[in-house]
């Protein structure tokens, strides 16, 4: 009868460990939690087992067997509460803790200075106390609160979805730590440990955070990192455009100086091209990297996007704007080719759509650029029931194997820097305005991607581009077909 308490929560923890360890890969935060329910089963498992044996010399194996995982209890808590708060430099703490940890085990399996045999209570055998168990009692104290400490400081300052997870996961710890009576019977306290009941109810509530709030969800993760970010991009940007405003002078003064001897010309030619372009350079890479963000916070934000705040908008004018305004490199600009444009308009945010646009054409240049040749065609067709956009690229194409994930999050085919995340982006954006978004390909060849978007009143007087995009008004006939190079 004893045994059946910690037995059934030994097996909660231990399969809730696995599941979130298989179905969330091995994250820093997924093996630091997998960890805390592993050990966390393996001590209310062997204690099931210990509670049931009649047998000293079997009795006192158990014991050693369930402590040597409990000396690592405290820190597996404390590693948990680091890694939610996303404190990296806490980690050598955490560290230095598991080898306390491992230190105790040495003393535990060598001798009895730390466990020095057992009690015989009313339900059955339970450790003693030796003289270095008082050790492991401390750093319980310490570790626990110093991660309770390092989370509530953390959670003062976050967002408030990430607030409510933090305070969730301090509310979990801190009725896991209430389990520490326990320790009260290895000093010869009788009483029936309740330590089972708080870890039961602790997993509750970190369930909560897992499920509710997104714990583990690498897209709210992505969210605070992203956040994170605007301030130290925004100061770059700032002092790019701070150099890029006094560098000519500087640039004018050195070649005055040297024209007039009053110094010897110390930059080579490629250095002064360097210095006059470095400011337009960074905050081209801060630009686009902002572009990513909003990708991303759009796409992490999707399902709480207020569609009351939609509208119709022109599909040329968002389609100009992207092409306009995303940041290209070097002579990319020249590889599209905007043929074939047949107004319409459409109902959602042009705010997000020019996120899209801008996602396929960085996808698009980067497989023209991978497959070395090719060029992008984009173009837009009014239909009887869905009117369309279609964005193809003669680039490296996609494979037959990938092509139905490529909207599944964080699938990506790229070599090195992709994220998976621009094209379930794509996805959720068009799922919103009542479309959708098609892929057909053929590796080595082509991709095209088809936008199809709900009918609603046009205007055809709407012109399509503010001004002709360059290279368009040469090739305005030489359509892009639907599918296809």
């Amino acid at each position: 009868m004893y045994s059946l308490l910690p037995a059934l929560v030994a097996s909660v923890f231990l399969g809730y460990g696995l599941y979130v360890l298989c179905t969330q890969g091995f994250t820093r935060i997924g093996i630091s939690f997998s960890a805390l329910c592993i050990i966390s089963a393996f001590w209310q498992g062997t204690w099931a087992v210990l509670f049931q044996v009649h047998t000293p010399g079997l009795a006192m194996f158990l014991i050693k067997f369930g402590y040597l995982l409990i000396l690592f209890l405290p820190t597996s808590l404390y590693h948990f509460l680091t890694e939610v708060s996303d404190r990296a430099k806490e980690r050598h703490l955490v560290y230095l803790s598991y080898g306390i940890a491992s230190v105790l085990a040495l003393f535990l399996v060598g001798g009895d200075l730390f466990i020095s045999g057992f009690y015989q209570y009313f339900w059955g055998y339970y450790p003693k106390a030796g003289l270095l168990h008082p050790i492991h009692v401390l750093q319980t104290v310490v570790v626990v609160n110093r991660g309770l400490y390092i989370t509530f400081l953390q959670q003062k300052n976050a967002p408030p979805n990430k607030r409510i997870r933090l305070r969730l996961c301090i509310a979990g710890i801190l009725t896991y730590f209430f389990a520490a009576v326990d320790y009260l019977c290895n000093y010869g306290f009788e009483f029936y440990p309740p330590g089972v009941l708080f870890i039961a109810v602790s997993l509750g509530i970190i369930t909560v955070a897992i499920v509710k709030y997104g714990l583990f969800n690498p897209m709210a993760i992505a969210a605070s990192v992203a956040h994170e970010m605007r301030t130290p991009l925004l100061s770059i940007r700032n002092q790019a455009q701070g150099i890029n405003k006094y560098i000519p002078t500087l640039l004018h003064s050195y070649e005055l100086a040297v024209a007039n001897n009053l110094c010897e010309s110390s930059l080579p030619p490629f250095a002064m091209t360097y210095l006059a372009t470095i400011g337009k350079t960074l905050t081209h890479e801060v630009d686009r990297t902002n572009a990513v963000l909003d990708m991303m916070l759009a796409s992490i934000k999707m399902d709480q996007i207020d569609k009351t705040n939609f509208s119709q908008h022109a599909i040329g004018h968002c389609l100009a704007e992207a092409v306009d305004r995303y940041t290209y490199d070097r002579q990319d600009r020249e590889r599209i080719v905007v043929a074939n444009a047949e107004e319409f308009r459409f109902y959602g945010s042009d705010t997000l759509l020019i996120l899209v646009l801008f996602n396929l054409l960085k996808n698009a240049l980067y497989a023209i650029k991978m497959a070395g040749k090719g060029e992008i065609r984009i173009s837009t067709a009014r239909g009887p029931t869905v009117n369309r956009m279609y964005f193809s690229d003669t680039g490296t194409g996609i494979t037959g194997e990938a092509l139905p994930n490529i909207f599944d999050g964080f699938f990506t085919t790229k070599q090195s820097g992709g994220t998976g995340v621009g094209l379930t982006f794509c996805h959720r954006v068009m799922a919103s305005f009542g479309g959708r978004i098609l892929c057909d390909s053929v590796a080595g060849q082509y991709t095209t991607f088809t936008l199809e978007f709900p009918m609603v009143e046009d205007h055809p007087s709407d012109d399509l581009f503010a001004a002709p995009a360059p290279r368009q008004a040469e090739q305005e006939a030489a359509a892009s077909p639907p599918h296809g190079p």
